[in-house]
């Protein structure tokens, strides 16, 4: 007998959320936390650490035209510049735009503030952004090129670049004769490492 169509069975509705997407969110919720950590170290850094403006700008011995606070303000440009390109489609992303002289090269105020607005930023928009969306990168090497990333790899990128410009800060402290923590500069796969080592030596000594 022919089923009428009144009795033909429909596809629930209630569909089990996707694992993969769930593993998404966590996974870009992970790369937030990284950012809003390395970019604490340097508000620790110019709150608890840095006692003078000053300090900011004094050239560095070892890295002729190097100062901390050039190290700062462009580290936390990376981030800016991946969440500005985010705020419409198509997104295209350059790292190579340079917005040098800001108040956060050489005033401690200014790179507070400049770090937290950043800090508070990230909390806003990446959250909202998924972790795969998809942007092109235009670098100049000297060449114009591009590349096709994605938001959570670029997020990613910003944190351990901005890891890379904390250990040249971490040179130029020593330099004034500021001794920072010891994770301060040191990238998250290194510290990692070191506790797994310092570990195997404890229990080689037990």
């Amino acid at each position: 007998m022919q089923q009428s169509s009144a009795e033909v069975s429909l596809p629930s509705t209630n569909m089990a959320p996707d694992p993969s997407n769930a593993d998404r969110k966590e996974t870009l919720f992970q790369q937030l936390a990284v950012a809003k950590t390395v970019l604490s170290q340097a508000v620790d850094l110019v709150d608890n650490h840095l006692q003078a403006d000053d300090q900011l700008s004094v050239q560095s011995q070892y890295m002729p035209g190097s100062t901390i606070g050039k190290h700062l303000r462009h580290a936390r440009d990376h981030f800016a510049l991946l969440l500005d390109c985010m705020k419409q489609p198509p997104y295209v992303l350059s790292y190579d735009i340079r917005i040098r002289n800001t108040p956060m090269e050489t005033s401690l105020s200014g790179a507070r503030s400049a770090l937290l607005e950043i800090i508070k930023q990230l909390e806003e928009v990446v959250p909202k952004v998924k972790l795969d969306e998809p942007l092109t990168l235009h670098a100049i090497t000297p060449h114009m090129h591009e590349f096709q990333s994605t938001f959570g790899r670029e997020l990613w990128f910003a944190s351990l670049h901005c890891v890379h410009h904390w250990s040249m800060v971490r040179v130029i402290a020593g330099e004034i004769g500021i001794k920072l923590h010891e994770d301060f500069g040191f990238a998250p796969s290194t510290l990692v490492y070191q506790g797994e080592n310092a570990s195997s030596v404890e229990s080689q000594a037990s």
